[in-house]
This record gives structure tokens, C-alpha cells and sequence, in this order.
């Protein structure tokens, strides 16, 4: 009887998983309209004294995505007062309308930070069926990174991959 060997696992295809860098810290939508008369209109007294009564140690070390779901229309400064109150205390604040905004923010962060010296000319699997909402853009962040250093990229499982660059 001849012995099964795992093929995948002796072979030198190196398996990246983007979920590994999904941040541990809870990211939050945070709507600039509860500060707002009627959700829409901008009193800058009473903008300013809600903001200073605010309680903002709820967003300590989260990720604060800033939305305006009213889309009133609001002078750009609404959002940097609100963001001098969450800056020492959130671990970083955007402008957004969902918290993908956030992720791809993260991840393209995290992608440019990436140390991709041990993925020249190696032959890469880019993991697919993430558990977690890894957005698209990232893999497109990691593939704009790869592409020029890598000997091959595909995406998928290790047992059923998508060739997407052969060098």
C-alpha cells in the first residue's frame, strides 16, 4: 500500500491569510446628527457645549468611523471639532458611511506596513473564504504590493486555487 503524502504541505506555496490582520478592537459608527437640531441643523453654541458634555471614554481604543446619516449639510469643521474630542483617547477616527470604510483603512495600512522581503520570488495563495468581513479592497492592496515581487499569486484554498499571476 502505498503512503499518502500531503503535497500541499511539502511544497514551497506560502499561504497568506488576510484575516490575521483583522483588528482585535471594535470598530463604531458614530452619527453626527444626535448633536444636530432636528438631526440636520448646526447651532455652533449648542454644537460645541454637547460635544463638551459628551461622554467620550466610551470610544477608548475603538476605531470611530464619523457618519452623517441625515447627510445634512454640515461646514467640515463639525467633523474636525468632534474628532480633537476623540483623538487622544480612540485609536484612529475617519469620515465614512459604514465600518468597511474603517477596515479598508485599517487593512491598507497594515499592507503598506507589511514586510514582503521573505515573499520575493515565492509562489503565494492569497486565502479566500474568510470568516470575518475582510473587504475585497484589501485583496487588491496586497495584490498591487505582490505582484511585482512574487514568482506566482493565486487565490483560494490550497487545495483548489485561482492562478492570478505567473512571473
Amino acid at each position: 500500500m502505498d503512503e499518502i503524502i500531503n503535497k500541499v504541505a511539502n511544497s514551497s506555496l506560502i499561504t497568506i491569510d488576510l484575516e490575521d490582520f483583522f483588528p482585535k478592537e471594535e470598530i463604531v459608527l458614530l452619527d453626527i446628527g444626535q448633536w444636530l437640531e432636528q438631526g440636520i441643523i448646526l447651532r455652533e453654541k449648542e454644537f460645541r457645549q454637547a460635544l463638551k458634555n459628551h461622554n467620550w471614554a466610551e470610544y477608548k481604543n475603538k476605531f470611530v468611523v464619523l457618519t452623517n446619516e441625515n447627510e445634512a449639510i454640515l461646514p467640515s469643521w463639525a467633523f474636525l471639532l468632534i474628532a480633537t474630542h476623540l483623538n487622544p483617547i480612540a485609536k484612529k477616527t475617519i469620515i465614512g458611511k459604514q465600518i468597511e470604510d474603517m477596515l479598508e483603512l485599517i487593512y491598507k495600512q497594515v499592507i503598506l506596513e507589511l514586510s514582503i522581503e521573505n515573499y520575493k520570488d515565492q509562489r503565494l495563495i492569497l486565502k479566500g473564504c474568510a470568516k470575518k468581513p475582510v473587504p475585497e479592497n484589501a485583496y487588491l492592496f496586497l495584490i498591487e504590493r505582490l505582484q511585482p515581487i512574487a514568482k506566482s499569486i493565486m487565490y483560494g484554498e490550497a487545495c483548489s486555487t485561482v492562478p492570478l499571476v505567473k512571473s
